[in-house]
């Protein structure tokens, strides 16, 4: 399941991941980006929350990987993620964003939600 919203006023976008997640509900995903994005300026805020994933496969990976090539050429600026405690819940996320995301991206992971909220100051 996912959970895209923006919020233009703030220049934040926010996406969750929850339960388990599989290729054809990231590239659901990644075409209702293509919308919403259309309403963000560049230099806006990314938070990707997966804190309530059970479960990703793995082929989910070269579609995340999509989503991060569009965020970051409509100019994400930053971005503060929740990443699964368990490691067999991560697919590679740091990795990916290595070769997905400019030099220039500050990227933020957190613990909790909780803290993630705290650093966008929202």
């Amino acid at each position: 399941m996912f959970l895209a919203e923006v919020d233009v006023f703030r220049q934040a976008l926010r996406i969750t991941f929850s339960q388990n997640v599989e290729p054809d509900e990231a590239d659901r995903c990644l075409e209702s980006l293509r919308q919403l994005l259309e309403g963000m300026r560049p230099g806006f805020r990314l938070l990707t929350d997966l804190s309530r994933v059970e479960s990703m496969s793995v082929s989910c990976a070269p579609h995340i990987g999509r989503i991060m090539d569009l965020c970051n050429q409509n100019g994400v600026e930053s971005i503060v993620r929740v990443l699964p405690a368990e490691a067999n819940k991560d697919i590679g996320y740091a990795i990916l964003s290595r070769f997905h995301y400019g030099p220039d991206v500050s990227i933020v992971t957190c613990d909790n939600l909780e803290e993630a909220m705290r650093l966008l100051g929202e």
